[in-house]
């Protein structure tokens, strides 16, 4: 079957079809999918069956594939660079995280060098009788930039944003030790894409802290309303995820927040891979 790209009907992603993740991908294959993935910043791969390993292999094809900071608790034994998203309890413990991601978000927003992009293959999908649970949400946050008057865009395109990683202690334990990895960092507000130079918004309600020059219940409003903004339904698409379902994000392009509506017995679980990102402008 010839690769093909057919652009979903949504306001994010792109389905590739006739592409076998399991066998090796050419570089013109790759060519085709890296276009796709550029344009549309969610690129869907149905009816995967790989392995860890070739996960790994598949996700340095976009870049240095990086061992999240989870991957020290919720690593695959034996391929680090997969960190596990799951509810399942084994022997009492938690065999990955049970509850990632439930706001919206851009992953690793909080480092230096946030992530290019991030990959998820589906494992286990729970279902309620049939019904598919566990949703992920991808907003568009380049429409949303293309979206706003040209007032608030002159207003905001050259302001930068504080992200901050003890923002993210709401809801769930981090370590102190963790905190430490990522000090409070400065990124534009609004980012150009590294291959495509098309800009997007880069503002989340509970990462993004401050702006510097800005008095804060100022900056705010600011962040608040821009966040609100990119997440309107006109810029989102829902996956409803199907066993075997490979998904790669573009961290610069979206946003997404997992759609927590299960809970066991319904089990899910996750390989997730994460790919490494160049400081963004």
């Amino acid at each position: 079957m010839a690769v093909e790209a057919v652009k979903l009907d949504a306001p994010a992603g792109v389905e590739i079809r006739g592409v076998d993740l399991a066998q090796p991908i050419d570089d013109d294959t790759f060519a085709i999918i890296q276009r796709a993935f550029d344009m549309h910043g969610v690129a869907v791969f149905r009816d995967q069956q790989i392995t860890p390993e070739q996960q790994v292999a598949f996700s340095a094809r976009f870049g240095e594939v990086e061992i999240n900071h989870n991957g020290a608790k919720f690593g695959l034994e034996g391929n680090p660079e997969i960190y596990l998203i799951s509810n399942i309890v084994e022997d009492g413990r938690p065999i990955g995280t049970p509850r990632a991601g439930p706001r919206w978000h851009s992953d690793m927003c909080y480092a230096k060098r946030p992530a290019r992009a991030t990959m998820l293959f589906a494992v286990e999908v729970p279902e309620l009788y049939g019904l598919p649970l566990g949703d992920t949400a991808f907003a568009n946050a380049a429409a949303a930039w293309d979206a706003l008057p040209g007032d608030m865009q002159r207003r905001i395109e050259r302001l930068r944003a504080v992200f901050d990683f003890r923002g993210r202690k709401r809801g769930r334990p981090i370590s102190e030790e963790t905190i430490a990895q990522y000090p409070p960092v400065e990124h534009p507000m609004v980012r150009r894409h590294p291959n495509t130079g098309r800009k997007s918004l880069y503002v989340m309600r509970d990462d993004c802290t401050g702006v510097p020059g800005m008095e804060a219940g100022e900056a705010r409003t600011l962040i608040d309303a821009l966040a609100d903004h990119i997440v309107r339904p006109e810029f989102v698409y829902r996956h409803r995820w199907r066993k075997g379902d490979l998904v790669v994000w573009d961290n610069c392009t979206v946003q997404h927040r997992a759609v927590i509506d299960y809970d066991l017995p319904q089990r899910r679980l996750m390989w997730r891979t994460t790919v490494k990102g160049d400081v963004p402008h």
